[in-house]
């Protein structure tokens, strides 16, 4: 047997053994592509899968139902025998939702592939309540329900971005309470599908639109509350991690108080209601006015207080000496500058006099040993044609021109010589020493 199952006697030699060795002129009888089909789809091992029944026809021997994957539009036709649905424990109804063991099975005659069903169980509330909480610890490991990552949601939105159901009560009352809030706020509205296979899908390409859109400040999910079956589209791992993802804060108001969905635990705000999402999200603009109103009436107590106050200090100040009287202060620094003024003039005129005392007294102990003095007392100073003085007999030998300084003007002279009558005394009296010729030159002193 080769490896498709097929054995060597009932394949002809000049046949070509694989399917990449066909060609047209060397082609595979139908049969024989059937027959290695056949063989590979039985090597292939049963499969659990889950989905959610849509189709179910009973027979006697054998039932067909279809079953559809839970979040996308893919269906598939599984056979199942009496035997298999007849150990449920629970009927097998249409809608519900079951895993089942399948095993692929190729009818050689039709060339029909088959799925047929060995096992089959009923997926119970418990079950997916289950799941929802291994998930839910999951992500928590992660860290998108931490606090520290949500978004703080803006004061005064201009323009929010709602995602809920086409024409639903949760879409009216998010709108009438919110216009009733605050009139003048704005929405962006995606109606998509809020349950069943096509809900994830939509959900999320909403959100990212409106999360791509600069003019949405919050986004909304809504939804009026429902079974934990309708809701558990909003648990789902993809649109959780897409939430988580967004800039944009978002709110998650399903408005199931029973079983939270995951949707609650990563949304930047869970509302428990959309009417509570309304009020959460704007003002009510009633409350508003009325605190605008309090803080006017507030700031214009506190600016009558601070006026009251300031002019209780302003009349303070106004009362003290220095501002009743300015000219008082002026009046007492003038005084004290009158009095300061004279005492500095007593002191330089006392100290005026006393060097003008002193200076009296040098000036005359100066005039006492000025040579002028000695002069005035009837002595005389001869000089030298060359203005020194004469000191001895010997410098002015006969005819010597002299100069002679009195107390009063001057005269000019001549030498005689020297008297010898006069030569032992000239120490003494040595104006008289010298025989001179005297005529009168200039009268005033030098």
């Amino acid at each position: 047997m080769n490896e498709d199952g097929v054995t060597g006697e009932d394949q002809p030699t000049s046949l070509p053994t694989t399917a990449a060795e066909t060609s047209a002129e060397r082609p595979w009888p139908l049969r024989l592509l059937s027959e290695k089909l056949k063989a590979h789809i039985d090597r292939a091992p049963a499969a659990w899968v889950e989905g959610q029944v849509i189709e179910l026809n009973r027979r006697a021997n054998v039932s067909y139902l279809t079953l559809r994957d839970v979040d996308a539009e893919i269906s598939l036709s599984v056979t199942l025998f009496g035997s298999v649905l007849d150990s449920m424990s629970v009927p097998l109804e249409r809608g519900a939702r079951v895993v089942a063991q399948l095993k692929p099975d190729f009818w050689m005659k039709t060339g029909r592939l088959s799925m047929q069903g060995k096992q089959i169980r009923a997926v119970g509330l418990g079950d997916l309540l289950a799941r929802i909480e291994v998930l839910r610890q999951a992500l928590a490991v992660e860290g998108l329900f931490s606090p520290e990552r949500k978004k703080k949601l803006p004061l005064l939105p201009q323009r929010v971005g709602l995602i809920t159901g086409r024409d639903s009560d949760a879409m009216k009352d998010v709108l009438r309470n919110a216009k009733l809030r605050w009139p003048a706020v704005q929405f962006e509205v995606r109606e998509v599908a809020v349950q069943g296979v096509n809900s994830v899908a939509q959900v999320t390409a909403a959100l990212a639109e409106l999360d791509a859109d600069e003019r949405i400040d919050v986004i909304v999910i809504a939804r009026g509350g429902g079974s934990l079956e309708d809701l558990l589209g909003f648990s789902n791992e993809s649109l959780v991690r897409a939430v988580a993802a967004t800039q944009t804060p978002v709110v998650s108001a399903i408005g199931h108080e029973a079983d939270r969905p995951l949707l609650d635990e990563v949304a930047d705000l869970r509302a428990s209601t959309p009417t509570d999402a309304a009020k959460r999200i704007v003002p009510d603009l009633a409350e508003e006015l009325e605190r605008v109103g309090r803080m006017r009436e507030q700031l214009s107590r506190g600016i009558g207080l601070l006026l009251d106050r300031e002019g209780e200090r302003l009349e303070q100040l106004r009362s003290r000496p220095v501002l009743a009287n300015p000219d008082g202060m002026i009046e007492v620094r003038a005084e004290d500058l009158s009095r300061l003024r004279d005492r500095s003039f007593s002191m330089i005129s006392s100290l005026t006099g006393r060097h003008r005392d002193a200076l009296g007294h040098l000036l005359a102990q100066v005039r006492s040993l000025s040579p002028q003095n000695t002069l005035d007392r009837g002595y005389a100073v001869v000089q030298l044609s060359d203005g020194s003085v004469l000191r001895s007999a010997a410098e002015a030998p006969e005819d010597t021109t002299l100069r002679i300084r009195l107390a009063e003007g001057q005269i000019g002279a001549r030498s005689l010589g020297t008297a010898p009558e006069l030569a032992s005394s000239t120490k003494k009296t040595p104006a008289r020493s010298t025989k001179v010729n005297t005529s009168t030159k200039d009268s005033s002193p030098s």
